[in-house]
């Protein structure tokens, strides 16, 4: 097989993280469209990721959080995004970078992105001096109207983003307790088999 010598695997892949900053862009300046919400599953010791020492502990290799309801200050920048999450009525603000991101998933739509993330050891990267904090008075974000257009089935399907340990987080939860499958668009769709 000849060698890739563009790497269309890494251009795909950052081509689709691009999806996720510019949605996470949107919701940062008019909030939560709709009835959309989102599973953002990260690696917990990828570099970058800042997390509390306790929900590091408890959320070793990945997590999954819920942006949904309560959520706070959610900022995004080119290459990653803050936000601020309550776990067990603890505050706590998360720094993740897109590259630690293995999946995106949101289930007001069935829309699913998964990636393939590969652990580095990172020494002292995490809990950078990030304690708890407490949540700002909440704001009234005002709605913007979505308008959707259906996209192209993609290539396969799988499950919700699981989460580490099979625990559940206690960031938010689908409030109806729907469970669905969901369309998966993955970076072998974009490659060519032979």
């Amino acid at each position: 097989m000849p060698q890739d010598m563009i790497r269309y695997d890494i251009l795909a892949q950052e081509a689709l993280r691009g999806v996720i900053r510019k949605v996470l862009g949107e919701v940062a300046k008019a909030g939560l469209p709709g009835n959309h919400h989102f599973f953002v599953t990260f690696l917990t010791g990828a570099p970058g990721v800042r997390i509390s020492t306790r929900l590091h502990e408890k959320y070793p290799e990945q997590m999954t959080i819920v942006l949904q309801h309560q959520f706070w200050d959610l900022q995004v920048t080119d290459v990653l995004f803050e936000v601020g999450l309550s776990f067990g009525d603890v505050p706590e603000r998360l720094v993740v970078p897109f590259s630690a991101i293995r999946g995106f998933y949101d289930p007001s739509v069935n829309f699913e992105l998964e990636f393939d993330v590969e652990v580095e050891e990172t020494v002292g990267d995490n809990d950078q001096g990030i304690t708890s904090i407490a949540p700002p008075q909440p704001v009234e974000k005002p709605k913007v109207a979505a308008t959707t257009a259906k996209p192209k089935p993609p290539v396969k399907t799988a499950k919700k983003p699981a989460k580490a340990g099979g625990e559940k987080t206690e960031a938010g939860s689908d409030e109806n307790g729907e469970k669905s499958s969901a369309s998966v668009v993955s970076l072998d769709s974009f490659r060519k088999k032979k």
